[in-house]
């Protein structure tokens, strides 16, 4: 099987690496297009996933919607050549529109509810839309449903092993605790409208979070000089070792605050609106604590983090914690690996039994 995948964020690549490498031991072909966002070239490179590259675009609504017919035609073109027999993508777009003009099935991966601009470009043009259960939003008859998280396609007990060497390249000390605060760039299209944690309360977080553990900071915007000495230096691969042995996550990001359940690590996610899996994470599982972007709600969010900084046995607590989860969760990357080896029979069973993705644990 030929499978082309359109990779647009860093996480994309977290998403596919372990399918791809699964899928290619099997003799299956892809060609992987990515945009360079951030440090995505960087982890296809470390994972050793060849690629071709496509045009980043400007981060506004009109330059993102510019784009969209010229990013097209260049996946066309190039589909054209690699002639696969699926295409598949994250929030894909592209893809969709790919796979609509050639005649190609097209699978979409999907789990961020108040995306409207990329919902309104890509559903009407996928041909099978897959989301967690958790998902907010019904997509009708192409819509397939799992019971895990997206961060499970790499964070699940499968494939993830924590290497403690990165306590070294921290300069942690045995036993001390550290924080990771995470501010993102809000350069999406479904970030409009946003402005998330105000620069006075980062700078607040930080001396508060720093009076019961060490700070360090990850973010996608370049540091005012108050908060430079904390930024993280690591190399981007290492940060889910780093997140595992952390005592807390506090910031803007939905998908580190998902990857903190799946590790075990206390998170706090500040965004008006919310996941429906990180809602599902505090619900169900007590491992994400959600705050919204109000000045009130993130004063709350810096009482929340200290309270769970003064818990003794903390990592022991939220251990138990994500074991209920993990249990209760299927391995969505075996089950990606079936659905699209068996496509579009896996599409009929999973409609008539959805209870088959259990059998991939």
């Amino acid at each position: 099987m030929r499978i082309l995948i359109d990779i647009g964020h860093p996480a994309h690549v977290h998403y596919f690496r372990n399918f791809i490498k699964i899928m290619e031991k099997k003799g299956h072909s892809f060609l992987i297009i990515a945009k360079n966002r951030n440090i995505t070239f960087k982890l296809l490179k470390f994972y050793d996933i060849p690629f071709i590259k496509r045009k980043d675009y400007p981060s506004s609504i009109l330059g993102k919607l510019w784009n969209i017919p010229i990013t097209d035609l260049f996946v066309i073109k190039k589909a054209r050549i690699f002639n696969p027999d699926i295409f598949m993508g994250f929030s894909g777009t592209h893809i969709a529109h790919a796979g609509k003009v050639l005649g190609i099935p097209s699978i979409v991966l999907d789990d961020t509810e108040h995306a409207k601009l990329a919902h309104l470009s890509y559903k009407s043009f996928a041909t099978t839309i897959l989301t967690p259960n958790c998902f907010r939003k019904d997509f009708g008859e192409k819509h397939i449903r799992f019971d895990s998280y997206m961060e499970l396609c790499y964070l699940h007990k499968n494939y993830f092993t924590p290497e403690n060497s990165i306590l070294k390249i921290l300069g942690i000390k045995e036993n001390e605790r550290y924080a990771i605060l995470r501010f993102v760039s809000w350069g999406a299209s479904h970030d409009v409208g946003h402005t998330g944690i105000t620069l006075e309360n980062k700078i607040r977080a930080v001396k508060e979070i720093s009076k019961y553990s060490k700070v360090f900071i990850s973010s996608e915007k370049k540091l005012p000089s108050e908060l430079k000495q904390y930024q993280i230096e690591i190399p981007p691969e290492r940060m889910h070792d780093a997140l595992f042995f952390a005592s807390l996550l506090f910031g803007e990001s939905a998908t580190m605050a998902s990857e903190c359940a799946a590790l075990g690590t206390p998170a706090i996610f500040i965004d008006n609106n919310g996941r429906g899996y990180t809602n599902e994470e505090e619900e169900k599982y007590n491992l994400v604590f959600n705050f919204t972007e109000s000045l009130d709600n993130q004063v709350k969010a810096m009482e929340k983090a200290i309270e769970i900084l003064k818990i003794d046995n903390l990592k022991n607590q939220w251990n138990i914690r994500r074991d209920v989860m993990l249990k209760e969760k299927i391995d969505i990357t075996a089950l990606m690996v079936w659905f699209i080896e068996e496509y579009p029979r896996s599409v009929k069973i999973m409609k008539e039994k959805p209870d088959y993705q259990y059998n991939f644990r």
